[in-house]
């Protein structure tokens, strides 16, 4: 479990490819803390194990549904990442509750300078994910807490402020670039539970 503020940003220090399973490495000095192999780090918004602890980072594991279902297995050496630890219990719930299982892959349509803030718009590959996103409502993006400002047709759009344009990789999304999207929990259980009470 997660809450989806960025602890850091990491550069990836490379990518082994070969059969199903590709192996990250990870650059990381603060997230390093108190995490060992098989404990949790969320990258870019993807839940991940640890497989091995280096004096610079981690290494990862991404299997054939994380490499097909996120943006992890475009990742090349030298691209930056956003790092967040586990929420422990006790501590503060500075965003909101992200499990950093990703719900599918967007695309940035549109960024836009509003004075000091940025306006992203983002299109959903997937019709599925409309239910799950509400007018300012709980999303995350490549791993970062954010609120939907509005909604489109199959897309949605976050507004960024200076400090999480400048603490997290979205400050450098550009229109093209894809970035994993993870709706709101409890508004995906909502859905389920509605659906098979033949609600929706």
């Amino acid at each position: 479990m997660f809450t989806g503020i960025v602890e850091e940003v990491g550069a990836v220090l490379g990518v082994r490819r070969g059969g199903r399973v590709a192996r990250l490495a990870v650059d990381a000095a603060l997230t390093r803390e108190g995490v060992e192999p098989g404990g949790s780090v969320a990258v870019s918004g993807v839940c991940l194990t640890v497989v091995e602890r280096r004096p610079e980072g981690f290494v990862f594991e991404l299997g054939p549904e994380t490499l097909a279902r996120t943006t992890l297995g475009g990742l090349e050496a030298g691209d930056r990442v956003n790092l967040e630890r586990p929420l422990r219990f006790g501590g503060a719930l500075g965003g909101h509750l992200v499990l950093g299982h990703v719900d599918g892959v967007g695309t940035v349509e549109d960024v836009t300078r509003v004075e000091s803030t940025t306006r992203v718009r983002i299109a959903l590959a997937d019709r599925e994910l409309e239910p799950l996103l509400i007018p300012q409502g709980s999303v995350a993006v490549d791993g970062v807490s954010l609120t939907v400002a509005a909604l489109g047709d199959r897309s949605f759009e976050v507004m960024l402020i200076p400090h999480t344009l400048a603490v997290t990789t979205l400050g450098g999304l550009g229109a093209g670039r894809a970035v994993n999207i993870e709706a709101d929990v409890i508004g995906k259980y909502l859905v389920r539970s509605l659906a098979l009470r033949g609600m929706t």
